[in-house]
């Protein structure tokens, strides 16, 4: 076995895997360092290493445990968008068709998972044989079963089995009618009166969330030991899917969760990462900093996701300082009171300020923000508001380190802003800002334009687009491979303009309009309809 996997101190015990086990391979389509960083990739492995009626291997772009010749189910949990590319290259080396469609009976059921496949599944759909939508806690034993019930008939009556569990989606099952090759969704509907015309996505709602069930130093993060302290973030801001795919907002016990799963860990480690979209709104945050202050654990290395603004507190940055972390970051999005009302950021200009007074006053050295710009209505009195607050962040708190790393608004499956496109004055408006604030030692990051116009592509696709991610992987995963793969589809699928820019009617056939998210697609429009009420 692999020195890498040999470097690894589990925090589990895998089970004895029965004569009869299942084969399985799951795979994290990048390199270890990145795979094993993801704790989401952690709790799936981990949780089929512990049945008996399953024998899992781990697979990588890089390396590989011993596989099976003969593996049942072939799973992949997919993070980024831009990795489809290596999902289809994993599946080729390992002798499987990449279309759903080409497989037979010697071939695994190929699943999938994830935040990219949960929030618009379509654009993979013909690469996959089945697509986990949701949590995985309850949703992976319920796959499991449900295969071990149908593991010896065809593939077509296994598929068709495995469709009636909750959650579990087939794409095979329906057909997406379109109007011409170049048009709207028509239609998506199940090819058959025995599979359910919505798929639920699933969601787990216990109080004890997860954490990390192997250490390595091989890992991106050397060392860490992950605990995810909440699940989604109440805030609800009209673009985020990290808020509205993940609904509703759930928090670990401190007794129950937090502490044990914190001593486990830090028996093995000294670095902590405590994960979430919004951890400082855990209900008892504060007494989480207290248990953390206590002497036993003053050589704890302490990294912290994304926090709220108006809870970065003089304890908190001394508790970050103390356990050797150096600056903390915020999403701010944009300096305009108006823009920040539309999108439901319920923030203030002076709350940025005085997060920024309190990491300097705490010890931090450095502080990011994080801005958007394209956001639906923006104008240009809005950027001029963002370089503003921008200068009165920086006169507030004269010698911490100011970064603003800014992205172009993305519209994403199952928020209110799915409807909108991306601005075509987007990238002007990042070379603005750029222009504007680096003159006053402000270190401005902007994130690539032409990449966010790929997500866009991907996260608002349809299965149509699928064989322009063929051409793009066989051409060269570029930006200019995308140009030339549309140029070749033409007359085949719409534009990318279609997917990409237009502003698309809210009675419009979406891709996803199959797949029932965390709230119904009415309230959605009601959240739209209140950002619309401010921009008027």
């Amino acid at each position: 076995m692999s020195s890498v996997f040999a470097a690894e101190q589990l925090l589990f015990t895998p089970a004895v895997a029965a004569p009869d086990a299942i084969p399985v391979i799951f795979a994290f389509p990048n390199e270890y360092s990145v795979g094993i960083t993801s704790l989401g990739y952690q709790i799936v492995w981990a949780t089929l290493a512990m049945r008996s009626d399953v024998q899992v291997s781990r697979l990588f772009t890089d390396l590989h445990e011993p596989l099976p010749t003969e593996p049942e189910l072939f799973g992949f949990s997919l993070s980024w968008e831009l990795d489809y590319v290596n999902v289809l290259n994993l599946l080729e080396s390992n002798d499987i068709p990449i279309a759903s469609r080409d497989r037979t009976e010697a071939h695994p059921i190929v699943f999938g998972g994830g935040p990219v496949l949960t929030a618009n599944p379509e654009p993979f759909a013909d690469f996959f044989d089945v697509i986990l939508l949701g949590d995985g806690e309850n949703l992976l034993g319920e796959l499991i079963a449900a295969y071990g019930q149908v593991r010896f008939v065809d593939r077509a009556e296994q598929l068709r089995h495995l469709a009636q569990v909750p959650g579990v989606y087939v794409p095979s099952l329906y057909e997406v009618i379109y109007e011409g090759a170049d048009g709207e969704i028509r239609s998506i509907a199940p090819v058959r009166p025995d599979i359910p015309t919505q798929v639920m996505k699933q969601t787990y709602r216990g109080n004890v969330l997860s954490a990390s069930t192997v250490v390595t130093e091989k890992a991106a993060w050397e060392n860490i030991y992950m605990v995810e302290v909440v699940r989604s973030c109440p805030e609800m801001c009209r673009f985020c899917l990290a808020s509205y795919l993940t609904l509703p907002f759930r928090t670990a016990s401190l007794e129950e969760s937090l502490i044990p799963a914190i001593d486990r860990g830090l028996a093995v480690t000294n670095r902590l990462g405590l994960l979430g979209a919004s951890v400082t709104q855990h209900p008892e945050f504060d007494a989480l900093l207290d248990y953390l202050n206590q002497p036993q654990f003053d050589d704890v290395r302490l990294s912290l996701a994304s926090v709220r603004t108006n809870t970065v507190t003089p304890k908190l940055t001394k508790t970050l300082v103390k356990h050797d972390t150096n600056s903390i970051t915020i999403a701010v999005e944009t300096g305009s009171d108006r823009l920040r009302e539309s999108i439901n950021k319920k923030l203030t200009n002076d709350e940025i300020i005085q997060a920024a007074i309190n990491a300097k006053a705490g010890g931090l050295k450095a502080l990011k923000l994080y801005g958007m710009v394209g956001l639906p209505g923006e104008t240009s009195d809005d950027l001029d508001r963002t370089v503003a607050m921008m200068r009165d962040v920086k006169k507030a708190a004269p010698g911490l380190r100011l970064t603003l790393g800014c992205s172009t608004f993305v519209p994403k499956a199952h928020t209110p802003f799915q409807w909108y496109g991306v601005n075509l004055e987007a990238e002007k408006r990042l070379k603005s800002l750029q222009k504007q604030l680096r003159p006053h030692g402000i270190d401005f990051r902007p994130e690539s334009y032409s990449w966010s116009v790929i997500q866009a592509l991907i996260s608002r696709g349809d299965r149509r687009i699928a064989k322009l991610l063929e051409l793009v992987r066989h051409y060269g995963d570029t930006l200019g491979s995308y140009r030339r793969a549309f140029k070749e589809l033409r007359g085949q699928l719409p534009p990318i303009e279609f997917y990409v820019h237009d502003d698309w009617k809210i009675d419009r056939v979406l891709p996803w309009s199959h797949i029932q998210g965390a709230l119904p697609a009415a309230t959605l429009v009601k959240h739209r309809e209140s950002a619309q009420a401010v921009l008027l």
